[in-house]
């Protein structure tokens, strides 16, 4: 396992803080400025970046992310181009923040599950999140990731029963993604109320962080949420952001919800 991440939480917290995990789309609007939208994302306090993999066919993607989705195929954002040319720019300038690769299972297997994971390592990559992996067929895959240094990072759905929650949480990478809201991503006006008893169980079974995302979008929602996570993942928002006004605006975004996180 890669470590970064358990750091990026440990920084958090001895400020006293919840940890923001910011979500961007790599190549939108083109690969060149999406590394300026990520780079505003950590002067504006993000703890790790999520950085999204333009795919066809998406699982759960609200418009917002879909729309982000089909500038950057169309501007020509691959995994392979991203990972050559955007997550090294990252992460040359902003070394302690990790990087935490978004995208499919195919889109993994086309490039080849180890060659992904050694070249994901040596571009900077601490982690993975794959929404179209069942957790009953991720154990290979995770030993090829593990052997790579890359978290595989699983998610909990607000479908998963509790013993298969539980289950997922012990076998956790990196840190736990809490879906917060069934449907598919997007800003909310409320949040489920089951969902602070949801996230306390997990956190208790987890080894590693537990984190909140989908549907969070302000300060007040991460503030409610940061007495029953580790952090909060922002998505929708910063991405909506970045298309309508640029860097300084996700920039201004990010330290907004990060006031939220203070504890």
């Amino acid at each position: 396992m890669s470590g970064e991440i358990a750091k990026a939480f440990a920084r958090a917290k001895a400020r006293g803080e919840g940890a923001l995990v910011a979500y961007g789309m790599a190549g939108d609007p083109d690969l060149a400025r999406s590394v300026d939208v990520f780079t505003a994302m950590v002067e504006g306090g993000a703890d790790i970046l999520e950085v999204g993999v333009a795919f066809s066919d998406p699982i759960a993607d609200g418009p917002v992310i879909q729309g982000a989705s089909e500038r950057a195929l169309k501007a020509g954002s691959t995994l392979k181009r991203v990972l050559d040319e955007v997550v090294p720019e990252v992460h040359r300038r902003c070394p302690e923040t990790p990087l935490v690769i978004m995208t499919y299972v195919n889109v993994i297997m086309a490039m080849g599950e180890e060659r992904f994971a050694k070249l994901a390592r040596e571009r900077g990559v601490s982690g993975a999140i794959l929404p179209d992996l069942p957790p009953e067929e991720s154990e290979a895959l995770r030993a090829t990731f593990d052997a790579a240094g890359v978290d595989l990072i699983p998610l909990c759905a607000p479908t998963t029963p509790r013993a298969r929650a539980e289950a997922i949480a012990k076998d956790g990478r990196g840190f736990v993604y809490c879906v917060s809201v069934a449907g598919v991503t997007g800003m909310r006006a409320e949040l489920p109320p089951d969902l602070s008893q949801r996230l306390d169980l997990v956190r208790k079974a987890s080894p590693v962080p537990v984190v909140a995302g989908f549907g969070i979008s302000s300060a007040e929602q991460a503030r409610t949420l940061s007495a029953h996570s580790d952090g909060v993942v922002v998505g929708s928002a910063l991405v909506r952001a970045a298309h309508s006004d640029g860097a300084q605006a996700v920039k201004a975004l990010c330290a907004d919800i990060k006031r939220g996180l203070k504890r």
